[in-house]
């Protein structure tokens, strides 16, 4: 018996190349298949991304209508304030403060939006919502905020680039099913 006969035609006779051996088997790797995959991939990754964009930006736009239709005040203790460093650590851009305030008989500690100091005891007012009292802005930051289309942009750029995409290989895989 020939060496042919036994493990089959040799790779080159077959046109397939092998293109390692993993414990004396042959491993053959179909390049199309492979950037089907990964093409594939990419475009499950681009719909969930843009997905996961689509849901933060409504929430980020119930927030805001929520903390402009139903926000109550409250008094905001300044606890501390930490000064943030840019470029190469040795220019201050800003301020980083966190305070504490009572709410429903509880009391919440949230960091104070901005980038003024604040003097540790000093207090600030601040809004929250009833529903849920650890959504706090302050009055400042939040007149600048209002609820907006523009979030939902960047995931309906991304939606549609990967239906266009998908829709281009569909059509090419069809076109090619029908040429064979």
């Amino acid at each position: 018996m020939t060496d042919s006969e036994t493990t089959g035609p040799h790779p080159s006779q077959t046109g397939d190349q092998t293109v390692t051996t993993l414990r004396g088997a042959g491993v053959r790797a179909d390049g199309r298949r492979i950037g089907r995959l990964a093409v594939a991939v990419a475009l499950v990754v681009v719909v969930g991304t843009a997905g996961v964009l689509y849901v933060v930006g409504f929430q980020k736009n119930a927030q805001i209508a929520d903390l402009h239709r139903s926000g109550v005040p409250v008094e905001v203790t300044v606890t501390s304030c930490r000064g943030q460093l840019g470029g190469s650590g040795s220019n201050p851009v800003g301020y980083s403060c966190t305070g504490t305030y009572r709410f429903g008989g509880q009391t919440y500690r949230e960091s104070i939006p901005g980038d003024k100091i604040l003097p540790p005891g000093g207090t600030v007012r601040g809004i929250v919502t009833p529903g849920d009292p650890s959504l706090f802005s302050t009055p400042g930051v939040l007149a600048g905020e209002q609820p907006s289309w523009r979030v939902y942009i960047a995931p309906t750029v991304l939606l549609l680039a990967a239906l266009a995409v998908g829709g281009d290989l569909v059509l090419r895989a069809r076109r090619s099913r029908t040429r064979r």
